[in-house]
């Protein structure tokens, strides 16, 4: 496949890039119902805007079985990000929709306005084993949009009245707007929140991450979450060699410092098309750094940019594979985290009597 065209930078957006679509087009109708009214920021939408689509899904309750993460179970209540992160290895999934994965992953987000009604569907069913519960394993539960819709709220109102446990992935600080809800999941060790964290530089932020929550809002939401009690980690992911691995140790410390007990990182995962999205990007924000960047990927991935292997795709292999894993081992034991396994617990699930299930009710 050819490399796209490359037009020119959408201020606000992470890509401009329109890489073919591996798949054939779904029709899908823009949802009426889904303007965001006067009190969204209009400078938080950038040309060309958003626009938002009803998602018909018949279930919330997604499964995987692979090996590398942490749980089976996972809910995403959105499709598509416009934190508009340039390498989010999540953006091929837009093909399957009849988009792409540039910036169409980014302006074109479906909302599940019935995952509320549909994960109390889920959880009362007496097939419903308790477990863990992730938000989000493919889009950030907690972007911009949220602010309007709620939906990870009202889904996290459901799981607390099953007392099923949750665990939050997010890089915004937005899900500190529900430190009452979560506060409410800690007597039963019913949850936990990492920020993930990528650079402290904030301009660098910017252009990379262009419409998530800055790093320094993104440690005082560490900061809120901890002090509330809500038991919080964080996520260097992904980490870029040649250009964001250096900051390993100083991301960490900072994490410490607002409070995390736990951390983790994930090397960059290139998969499909988002080779090309990232290439762009480092094209038009960090020319003279792509090649070393793309070489020692290369180098972590056994000469691709992507593998995809279960075992490998998340940490990567060889020399800078080594020094990572060695230089994150170092840090958290220097810095007290990962202490105790943190484990969350369904000891506490309850079915509520009387429960409503209608999913149209209001």
């Amino acid at each position: 496949m050819s490399t796209p065209p490359r037009p020119a930078s959408a201020p606000g957006r992470g890509t401009s890039l329109q890489p073919p679509n591996r798949f054939e087009r779904l029709h899908v109708v823009p949802d009426p119902n889904a303007d965001l009214g006067p009190e969204f920021d209009p400078a938080e939408q950038p040309d060309p805007r958003t626009v938002f689509y009803e998602d018909a899904s018949e279930t919330i309750i997604t499964y995987n079985e692979s090996p590398d993460i942490p749980y089976s179970a996972g809910v995403n209540v959105y499709r598509g990000c416009e934190h508009g992160c340039a390498y989010c290895y999540a953006r091929p999934y837009h093909d399957y929709l009849g988009w792409n994965s540039g910036l169409d992953f980014e302006t074109k987000i479906l909302v599940k306005r019935r995952a509320p009604a549909l994960l109390r569907r889920e959880l009362a069913a007496p097939g419903w084993t308790p477990q863990l519960v992730a938000f989000s394993g493919v889009t950030d539960c907690y972007q911009p949009c949220e602010r309007h819709f709620r939906l990870t709220r009202a889904c996290l109102e459901v799981l607390a009245e099953f007392r099923n446990p949750v665990g939050i992935v997010t890089k915004n600080h937005l899900v500190t707007r529900d430190i009452d809800v979560l506060r409410t999941f800690v007597p039963w060790q019913g949850v936990s929140v990492y920020l993930t964290l990528t650079t402290l530089d904030a301009d660098l932020a910017g252009r990379l991450e262009p419409r998530a929550s800055r790093p320094a809002h993104r440690l005082r939401a560490l900061r809120a979450l901890a002090d509330a009690g809500i038991p919080v980690g964080v996520i260097v992911a992904p980490v870029i060699p040649g250009l964001t691995d250096h900051e390993l140790p100083a991301l960490l410390e900072a994490a410490a410092a607002a409070g995390a007990s736990h951390a983790g990182y994930v090397v960059i995962r290139l998969p499909y098309t988002v080779k090309d999205v990232f290439s762009a990007w480092l094209d038009e924000h960090a020319p003279g750094k792509k090649a070393r960047v793309l070489d020692r990927v290369r180098a972590l991935r056994g000469g691709e940019l992507n593998v995809s292997d279960w075992g490998r795709r998340m940490r990567g292999e060889g020399i800078f594979a080594d020094q990572i894993r060695e230089l994150f081992q170092v840090m958290t034991r220097r810095l007290g985290l990962n202490q105790g396994r943190g484990e969350l617990s369904t000891a506490h699930f309850r079915r509520p009597g009387g429960t409503q299930l209608d999913l149209f009710a209001s």
